[in-house]
């Protein structure tokens, strides 16, 4: 059993595990100085973080006993980015802490939220969770950290990554103040230092180990591979490991989906891992990667962050990642716990820098070279042939039908069948383009001159086409699958373009071969001619002196001043043609002809002090005005005072007076009745009689003796009235009224008939009795 001071229902546990020693970042966080204290811990992956932290709680949801007992709070929250990692977590705590009788609880996304409250109800010790489901908890109520002891943030960087620090912020903000803060992460930036100084007291900063054994157990190979080799070389090297599990990581969803496909239809047992997959189907793929159902997981790097699967071999970069940090996140999934493994990166000729400095910012070394070739698959086919552990095992009761096969079939029909067995389980390799590795980043740059033998070809496209050497050279490169090492001088003419290629690779390009539509390369027989077509020689200009043009302009007299002409205005030209015609367009052709102008008399300057204008009569000469004073005032009109004079104050009454209130009738005073002329009455016979009405008008029809009765009582055939009243068919003799009431009708049947006398029947057996309320 292990004794390095951790708690006796832990060490139970890893010593049933088959624990027979810690790691180095398990032996960190027991140190002295890592007690009680916050931790922010980097690790590489698969060193045993989980269990790490595991252990490094223990002192605080143990608290010196061996049993733990029921839980109102929860005592610790472990923090995870992905539902994969936050589940993983779980299993592991589980039986770390099985023998303290510890229960743990999981809040994950994609999980039924009814049964993690029960979970949490019922008194959970540890709860797991992602960040999101973990804050609903919290809102909702149902999670209360008020009486938290630890908190673990496993994979921060990862949760910076994806967005998380509100949600962090909100939850350890809901935590107990009094809580121990551990941080563990592959890699810490700047971010993660910046956090832990936010949520962590005086933490100690602990690196299990040093930047240089990144990924010590980890082969990293970079394949360097054509553009359209990208997928074949993926199947070659899944063909050439022949690993137990391995991973293919790529950007997006869509080149998940897409690389599955592929995959499926080439026999492989594939299973893809990406964010549109429910809980359940991403559950489902991790059981058959685990139960051997299928042995190669696609998968983006958010979904496969933090999982870890059984005998993970070999990991492949189809799509390289976007910095250093991702790149040992991909390939931390393999070489864990002290295992081998291999991480592949795919290549290609344009991303050859990007390869480099994700490398180097990783600080791993890579070995640069081609992809498997088909030949080198089947070499390992062949190889593995020989090594099949079934050739070495006790096979006694497969002897009898062994000796009969031979018997009927002999030995080497048999082999042959049992190597052609092997072989159709397994795809076929793919034939791959060579390509050349790139140049080592610190070799010296080498000369123009040192480039060797080589060939010319002619592009079918120059300056005319707005060709360039920097869009002829990828273009070139794809399409011979080599790089750009490989290419000497491009040279762009007018119409066409000629380009040297290495004499080792311009096998590759044939005689002719096209770029692309309407753009051409064939090989020239020998080197291009490419100097320019000898110009006419330029003629040298006279010298000054001997032009004839400025000989007369020496003989030119100097400049005088000339008088300039007087304006003449230019008539219209249609005017012009108008009075040809004889048609005057102002006085039109009854207007006699115009006569000619007469010359206008030149201006002639006045004498000195001579007047401008003569006086016209008695009016003063123009612009003279009378003085002031000698203006004559207005007269008066008659008795109208002048001008702007006024009435004094008191000649007309005061603003507002009105007249006493007795020279007129108060308001609303009527005069008495009697004052009122009533009307006078008509005296006897004034009234006007009616007019009597003209001869053959039919009189007023009055209702006496001697007038037609309505109705007859012996008249049968009276139709009875349509109205809906009694009154109008209860008398005797009357015939009943035509509706749709039983109450006018003798029997409450028909209609029509007569009802007995009186004003109700005498039967009062069918009388109607109104219902009693309830």
């Amino acid at each position: 059993m292990i004794d390095l001071g951790i708690a006796a229902p832990l060490a139970a546990a890893l010593a049933a595990k088959g624990y027979e020693k810690l790691t180095a970042v398990q032996m960190a966080v027991l140190a002295d100085e890592a007690q009680g204290r916050d931790l922010l811990v980097s690790a590489q992956t698969g060193s045993g973080k989980t269990v790490a932290f595991g252990i490094a709680m223990a002192d605080q949801i143990l608290a010196g006993s061996d049993k733990l007992l029921y839980a109102d709070v929860p005592l610790a929250l472990c923090i995870a980015p992905t539902r994969e990692l936050a589940l993983q977590v779980a299993r592991e705590l589980e039986w770390l802490y099985g023998p303290a009788g510890a229960q743990i609880a999981t809040c994950v996304g994609g999980m039924d939220y009814r049964t993690e409250k029960r979970a949490l109800d019922r008194g959970a010790h540890i709860v797991v969770g992602t960040p999101g489901r973990l804050r609903d908890h919290i809102d909702r109520k149902s999670l209360d950290l008020s009486g938290l002891r630890a908190a673990v943030l496993d994979e921060a960087d990862e949760m910076l990554d994806l967005g998380f620090r509100d949600d962090l912020e909100y939850i350890l903000a809901a935590a107990s103040p009094a809580r121990r803060t551990l941080m563990f992460s592959a890699t810490v930036p700047k971010e993660i230092a910046k956090l832990a100084q936010d949520f962590q007291n005086d933490a100690l900063r602990i690196a299990a180990q040093g930047e240089a054994k990144q990924h010590v157990d980890i082969e990293y190979r970079a394949f360097s591979v054509a553009v359209r080799d990208r997928e074949h070389a993926i199947f070659n090297a899944l063909r050439f490991y022949e690993a137990q599990t391995a991973i293919v990581f790529c950007k997006t969803r869509v080149n998940v989906n897409h690389l599955m496909a592929r995959m499926g239809n080439r026999g492989f047992k594939v299973v893809a891992l990406s964010g549109e997959l429910s809980q359940q189907e991403r559950t489902n793929a991790l059981t058959a990667l685990r139960n051997g159902r299928a042995n190669v997981c696609i998968a983006t790097d958010v979904a496969a962050r933090g999982i870890d699967l059984p005998g993970l071999e070999l990991v492949i970069h189809a799509d390289l990642p976007s910095n250093s940090e991702t790149l040992l996140h991909r390939s931390g999934r393999t070489g864990r716990a002290g295992s081998k493994g291999v991480s592949a990166l795919i290549v290609a000729p344009s991303e050859f820098k990007k390869a480099q400095r994700l490398l180097q910012g990783a600080k791993v070394v890579a070995e640069w070279g081609a992809a498997p070739s088909a030949e080198d698959v089947q070499s390992r086919d062949d190889l593995r042939i020989f090594e099949n552990p079934v050739f070495g095992m006790d096979l006694t009761e497969e002897m009898d039908m062994a000796t009969q096969l031979i018997a009927r079939f002999g030995p080497e029909q048999i082999a042959a069948a049992y190597v052609k067995s092997w072989r159709s389980g397994r795809s076929a390799p793919e034939v791959l383009t060579e390509t050349a590795a790139p140049r080592d980043a610190a070799a010296p740059p080498r000369e123009r001159s040192e480039f060797g033998a080589s060939v010319w070809f002619e592009l079918s496209v120059g300056h005319t086409g707005r060709a360039e050497a920097r869009w002829l050279l990828p273009k070139i490169c794809d399409a011979g699958g080599i790089s750009k090492d490989g290419i000497g001088a491009i040279r762009v003419q007018s119409e066409v373009t000629y380009v040297q290629i290495a004499e080792g690779l311009a096998g590759k390009f044939g005689q002719t071969l096209e770029l692309e539509n309407g753009v051409v390369m064939a090989r020239m027989a020998g080197e291009p001619s490419m100097d320019r077509p000898e110009r006419a020689p330029r003629k040298a200009p006279a010298p000054r002196g001997d032009r004839p043009e400025r000989a007369e302009r020496a003989e030119k007299a100097p400049y005088e001043k000339r008088d300039k002409p007087a304006y003449v205005p230019k008539p219209s030209r249609l005017l012009e043609e108008a009075r040809a015609d004889g048609y005057d367009p102002i006085r039109g052709n009854d207007a006699p002809p115009a006569e000619a102008p007469q010359p206008r008399k030149p201006y002639a300057p006045r004498a000195e002090g001579a007047k401008p204008y003569a006086p016209r009569g008695d009016k003063p000469a123009y612009g003279a005005k009378p003085a002031y004073g000698d203006k004559k005032p207005y007269a008066p009109r008659g008795d109208k005072p002048a001008y702007g004079a006024k009435p004094a104050y008191g000649d007309k009454p005061a603003y507002g007076a009105k007249p006493a209130y007795g020279d007129k009738p108060a308001y609303g005073a009527k005069p008495a009745y009697g004052d009122k002329k009533p009307y006078a009455p008509r005296a006897d016979g004034e009234r006007k009689p009616y007019a009597p009405r003209a001869e053959g008008a039919k009189p007023y029809a009055s209702r006496d003796a001697e007038s037609k009765p309505r109705w007859k009582s012996d008249d049968k055939a009276a139709a009875p009235r349509s109205a809906g009243f009694k009154s109008h068919g209860g008398g005797e003799g009357k015939p009943g009224k035509a509706t749709g009431f039983k109450s006018h009708s003798a029997e409450g049947k028909s209609f029509g008939k007569p009802k007995p006398a009186g004003p109700r029947a005498a039967d009062t057996s069918k009388r109607f009795v109104p219902p009693k309320k309830k």
